[in-house]
């Protein structure tokens, strides 16, 4: 499939001209040609798609799924209540009622496409920045208000068992989406993983290894590079010297394209294309989303010390829920009186799990042995029983 390539197509290697991203063809000389020293024996071409640009206007003819108007109103809401989650669970911070936070404000597009496109039985793993998804997926609110306070028990989902926790290690769960990769392909089963990574981690170790393990044996794996620009304090242009993240996905033999990461038609349709050729059996992807954090790092984090007020303004400029909302409204599709509607519903949603969480039993002292091991070293054994007993002397004392 060729699809539309912009001012943003980066050419590489050691002689650069045009083939399709999907194919990333190599042509080789036979052996045993005498080459001179310039001879190219590689050549790449990175492609970048947008269907919806920041004035809401329609840059080419829509896929088949985005033609459905319900459906967009579908996707919006959820990323409208994916903004109003996140705004309370910054509020539950400031107010010392969760731990160090990570926002998703301004990623919200990529997450509805991403977590539309996967079907229940395949396979997520993700970062600390993929709460979207993850609600798309099944996790209730409730189970993230806990993770975020330092609760293990939000990671103990009621949905979604095939899907991994929470990574905060940068890049480690690269790795462990091979494994479970390999395993899906063993099993000969069509379904697909998706490994959810931010822009700094494509400069790990843990990335290349499991992008290169994905590329040698053809697994079932779609790596998402949410590229919004920051990896905490550090710019994009001071991580990498690759013109895009994408091409890093070459080098291990990966069809690898860029997106415009606040169009959610665009992220949706390449993730269909994407998955669609992982559970047939096509191999392995990688998108770059490319996007702009608009909110600081973590709420343990000020942005304003490293980066300039017109910069995120502009980057406002360009947000994907006001993009969508914009273009459902020229469409005729949505109003006023249902943006309200919508707005109070999602207040009202995200108020409940507030409150389920709040009434939320604190956990046994002893719980922190919990979810570590399968069956608990002696010595934490020990400590394990130290730690129940001094539990049961200070209810004795408090009855």
């Amino acid at each position: 499939m060729r699809y539309r390539a912009s001012g943003m197509t980066a050419l590489f290697g050691a002689a650069l001209a045009s083939v399709p991203a999907d194919a990333a063809r190599i042509s080789r000389h036979e052996s045993g040609v005498r080459r001179s020293p310039l001879t190219a024996v590689a050549r790449f071409e990175i492609h970048y798609t947008q269907f919806l640009d920041e004035n809401a206007r329609a840059t080419r003819e829509w896929p088949a799924f985005a033609k459905d108007t319900g459906q967009l109103v579908d996707l919006y809401r959820w990323m409208v209540l994916m903004r109003t989650y996140d705004a309370k669970a910054i509020a539950l911070q400031r107010t010392g009622q969760l731990g160090t936070y990570a926002p998703i404000l301004g990623q919200e597009a990529i997450q509805a496409g991403v977590g539309s496109a996967m079907k229940s039985d395949d396979v997520f793993l993700m970062t600390y920045r993929e709460q979207g998804v993850q609600l798309m997926r099944g996790v209730t609110m409730k189970e993230l208000f806990l993770y975020w306070s330092g609760d293990e028990r939000g990671s103990d989902y009621a949905g979604p068992r095939r899907d991994f926790p929470i990574c905060i290690t940068i890049a480690a769960q690269a790795t462990h989406a091979a494994g479970a990769a390999y395993a899906i392909k063993l099993k000969r089963e069509p379904r697909a993983v998706v490994c959810a990574l931010g822009d700094g981690a494509t400069s790990k170790g843990d990335f290349y290894e499991g992008m290169n393990a994905a590329g040698a044996w053809q697994l079932p794996l779609v790596f998402l590079v949410t590229n919004n620009q920051w990896a905490i304090s550090v710019p994009r242009a001071a991580q990498s010297a690759a013109q895009t993240l994408a091409q890093k996905g070459i080098a291990a033999g990966i069809p690898s394209e860029q997106v415009d990461g606040n169009d959610l038609v665009a992220v949706r349709e390449v993730m269909d294309r994407a998955l669609e050729r992982a559970r047939a059996g096509g191999g392995p992807s990688l998108i770059e989303a490319v996007t702009y954090r608009l909110s600081d790092h973590t709420t343990a984090d000020d942005a304003s010390r490293y980066r300039s007020a017109d910069e995120v303004a502009d980057a406002w400029k360009r947000e994907p829920v006001l993009r969508m909302r914009n273009y459902l409204i020229a469409a005729g599709a949505w109003d006023r009186s249902r943006e309200e509607a919508l707005a109070r519903d999602c207040n009202e949603r995200v108020q409940a799990a507030v409150q389920a969480y709040v009434d939320t039993p604190a956990p046994e002292p002893a719980a922190m042995f919990e979810h570590m091991y399968a069956t608990l070293p002696a010595a934490l054994e020990s400590q394990r029983a130290e730690v129940v007993q001094a539990a049961l002397e200070g209810a004795d004392r408090d009855a």
